[in-house]
């Protein structure tokens, strides 16, 4: 199966084809071959979390059966953000951790991410190594018997643990006396969240925390964090924090309901980072940065440092720069200090450091960051195919950055998750861009078509 491993691990709509248990087993096997090194003296050990999902439990089975028939030794951490998982796999020593989660997908979907014993995503090339082994004979990895067949069971004290951890890196002053909004998002983070945040003291208004395996982001969390402004503005709450399914990405709204983004989240923390004696000198962002971010963090004498879309290649840009802040714009942040992968959690409790050292409503502190007028468009494609690879695609996209010059930028790219392709203009004004973008757009659809209206193979 080409292809399999995207910009964050695997993902596809459960119990068909890539997200098979059929698939989930082998990869498990590959796995437990690929990431144990040869130097590992005692069985290796593989943690394992999952979200809400319906499927969850069917492919947290079968990784683990993929594992233990390789054998290796799994703990079954139950539903946890994947930050948990990352926390716990470097806690607990385990060779790998492995995230089922398809994140801020529909229910439907489902996914497979692994986590290095540092607590990060592991490199691209251990992924290609997985899928490459795939591709043997169902045999051609060693079957252990006897007493070397591996064995799994749950981890009771995982969900504590992680919270335990949460609460350390929460270094400003209890209470919190603050009035504070959770959109759970029905998943990972439901049974955490809002315990989590009360025990520090603040008055908790907790959102969609009742998953019932289908429900997971279905019109709240990250990506529909309306009904939690409607709820911040209605109960009069200081702050919103918004999570999705895995609960490794914010969105957060500030007591004027109004929403921001990774880019804004990013430039608040850096300005924390100065004040409290960390200067950061280097913050890691990808090309989806708004252009305000690096004219925000220029104002702070810090550089910004941009890397390809996904949390896996800020943090390699973080060890490259020695920086101990990066993030997205769709609100993945990383706080090297405490963890090397994202964690809307983690995040949400740096921003409320940020409040009480600056002392002063999040609305106040997001200021010092000016939005360049930026349009986004994602499409839905019918099929997976790169629409830089079009010609008709790719005049669209030259006539654009003529009409911008140097007062804007176009970028175009397929996801690395999903079968869409994301078109990205910024410039001067609102109009213009909306105008080239729509051109660019029609390219795309004329060639590469939609669910409804489906065009010619790639």
């Amino acid at each position: 199966m080409a292809n399999l491993f995207g910009t964050d691990g695997v993902r596809g709509v459960a119990n068909i084809e890539r997200m098979s248990p059929e698939t989930a087993m082998s990869i498990g096997r590959a796995a437990a071959e690929i990431l144990t090194t040869p130097d590992y003296e005692a069985r290796p050990r593989f943690v394992i979390g999952r979200d809400t999902r319906l499927s969850g439990t069917m492919l947290e089975a079968a990784l683990t059966a993929g594992l233990c028939s390789a054998g290796t030794e799994v703990l079954q951490l139950g539903v946890i953000p994947s930050g948990g998982v990352a926390h716990l796999t470097r806690r607990l020593q385990a060779v790998a951790g492995v995230m089922v989660s398809a994140s801020h997908n529909p229910y439907a979907d489902n996914g497979i991410k692994f986590f290095s014993p540092s607590g990060a995503k592991i490199e691209t090339s251990l992924e290609e190594e997985i899928e490459a082994r795939l591709q043997d004979p169902p045999d051609a990895l060693p079957r252990p018997t006897g007493k070397a067949v591996g064995w799994s069971q749950s981890y009771l004290p995982a969900a504590q643990h992680y919270a335990d951890f949460l609460k350390s890196t929460f270094r400003g002053t209890c209470p919190v006396k603050l009035r504070i909004g959770l959109d759970c998002a029905n998943g990972a983070a439901s049974h955490i969240a809002p315990p989590l945040f009360e025990k520090l003291g603040a008055q908790v208004w907790a959102l969609h925390t009742s998953p019932n395996g289908a429900n997971i982001n279905q019109q709240c969390g990250s990506l529909h964090p309306e009904s939690l402004q409607q709820h911040v503005l209605a109960q009069r709450l200081d702050v919103g924090f918004a999570f999705d399914g895995d609960a490794d990405r914010l969105a957060v709204v500030d007591h004027s309901g109004q929403v921001l983004d990774g880019d804004n989240i990013l430039a608040i923390c850096a300005e924390m980072l100065l004040k409290l004696g960390h200067p950061p000198r280097t913050a890691v962002s990808t090309v989806m940065a708004n252009w305000g971010l690096k004219q925000a963090l220029e104002r702070l004498d810090c550089t910004l440092h941009t890397v390809k879309v996904g949390d896996k290649h800020v943090v390699q840009g973080m060890r490259q720069t020695g920086a101990v802040v990066g993030g997205e714009p769709s609100g993945h942040l990383i706080f090297s200090e405490h963890l090397e992968t994202s964690d809307g959690l983690l995040t949400a409790l740096q921003l409320l450091q940020a409040m009480q050292k600056g002392q002063a409503p999040l609305a106040d502190l997001a200021r010092s960051f000016h939005r360049y007028p930026q349009v986004l468009t994602n499409i839905r494609l019918s099929k997976r195919c790169d629409p830089l690879s079009f010609p008709s695609i790719r005049h669209a996209i030259d006539n654009a950055e003529r009409a911008l010059g140097e007062a804007g930028r176009v970028l175009v790219r397929l996801s690395g998750t999903e079968p869409v392709a994301r078109v990205l203009l910024e410039g001067p004004e609102v109009s213009t861009i909306t105008l080239l973008a729509s051109d660019i757009c029609q390219a795309i659809e004329t060639e590469l078509g939609t669910p409804e209206n489906p065009s010619a193979d790639c």
